[in-house]
């Protein structure tokens, strides 16, 4: 079987994690975050990071970071109709009000003009982008809509670590950004996930809304000038909380296997985009292919393959014990949680990608032959082999 992805976590990091478990360390989160943390922020380019226990509740915290600090000017939430159920959810979770967006059909992301037309009309206070399998959208013209319009931005880049637009990771645009480290992804702490920033006063909101609402993560000085506002002291300065905040934690655990992955994570990525490249030039797909600029990376999450003959694709690709699954979702204007509040959507594009795409298999083991093969059952099966 060809699988559409594998454990990055090897024997040796797991042997590694087991020697360091016998030393009968703390487990839950405690030092080795904070070193994973601060291993992500340099390879990332960010100020700061905040793990968290997976990729959805980084989305979920991101946005309730907004609302913790009255950053929004409304309850509106602008989010891709082609993007993961944890990109949805929150917004609908926190009482606000989600406006789907249609994805283009050059990178996937969200449709600028139609993206402007919502600005226009409903004036949202924030845009949720989805670099949709590690293709770059278009970052010059959404964040130059966002600035115009003053909308935030908030980077999902769960399946795009390392893609980059313009020499500059993905990621970096935003007031936020989300990662996730599951299995399969381009890094695994089996669960977990990430948020980046680059503002200092979001950063020590995150660290306290990550854990129930109290400070103890906060550096001396802003410990002392918010406990003197509250006319907090001794041991009453430990159980203070200061905003309504979950248990998002990691653990210590997770963060050492997230600390063995930055070690390799570079190569990781090469090898996507590598695997990415042998994609687009051996794939004969006259009806859609993904469009892929000279001035973008692309840290490829799986190979996106649309064609009206997917069903026999997929038949041919199951016979020959090669792993697919719907391309992301589908849209999520047809989705049942969605359909269900709000009534169902169409959207141009999404519905071509919801009824006619899937994923192909892409990971760092992946071989050249296996390529081959798999692009070769792709293109016999789509009637689009050209010798």
């Amino acid at each position: 079987m060809i699988t559409l992805t594998k454990d990055t976590v090897t024997t040796e990091e797991i042997n590694n994690l087991a020697d360091w478990l016998k030393t009968t360390p703390r487990l839950t989160k405690g030092p080795l975050t904070e070193t994973f943390e601060t291993e992500f922020s340099e390879w990332q380019g960010a100020k700061h990071s905040v793990m968290v226990n997976s990729g959805s509740s980084a989305n979920l915290i991101m946005l309730y970071v907004l609302k913790c600090m009255n950053k929004m000017k409304n309850d509106k939430v602008v989010v891709p109709s082609l993007c993961w159920a944890t990109d949805l959810a929150p917004v609908i979770q926190l009482g606000m009000t989600p406006y789907l967006c249609d994805c283009n059909l050059d990178d996937l992301s969200v449709d600028t003009a139609q993206l402007e037309r919502l600005f226009k009309e409903e004036s949202p206070s924030v845009l949720i982008l989805v670099s949709v399998l590690g293709l770059s959208p278009d970052m010059d013209k959404i964040v130059s809509l966002c600035e115009k319009y003053d909308v935030i931005l908030l980077e999902d880049v769960c399946e795009s670590i390392g893609s980059t637009y313009k020499g500059t990771k993905l990621g970096n645009f935003g007031l936020m950004s989300s990662y996730s480290f599951f299995f399969g992804h381009h890094i695994s702490t089996a669960e977990g996930g990430m948020v980046c920033t680059d503002d200092d006063e979001v950063h020590r909101v995150l660290t306290s809304i990550r854990s129930h609402g109290w400070n103890r993560d906060w550096d001396e000085e802003e410990k002392a000038k918010i406990e003197k506002d509250y006319n907090v002291s001794g041991l009453n300065s430990l159980y203070t909380f200061y905003y309504p905040g979950f248990n998002l934690r990691a653990t210590d655990i997770q963060a050492f296997l997230g600390i063995e992955q930055m070690k390799k994570i570079d190569s990781v990525v090469s090898k996507r985009s590598d695997n990415f490249k042998t994609y687009q030039r051996l794939i004969h797909n006259p009806f859609w292919k993904a469009k892929d600029n000279d001035d973008t990376r692309v840290s490829n999450f799986a190979y996106p393959y649309i064609h009206p003959e997917k069903e026999k694709i997929i038949e041919a690709l199951t016979k020959n014990e090669i792993e697919v699954r719907p391309l992301l979702c589908g849209s999520m204007g047809k989705q049942p949680f969605f359909v269900d509040l709000y009534g169902s959507c169409d959207f141009k594009n999404c519905d071509t990608v919801d009824q006619y795409g899937i994923y192909l298999p892409n990971h760092p083991y992946l071989t050249q032959e296996e390529i081959e093969k798999i692009c070769d059952v792709v293109n016999t099966a789509s009637g689009e082999n050209i010798c």
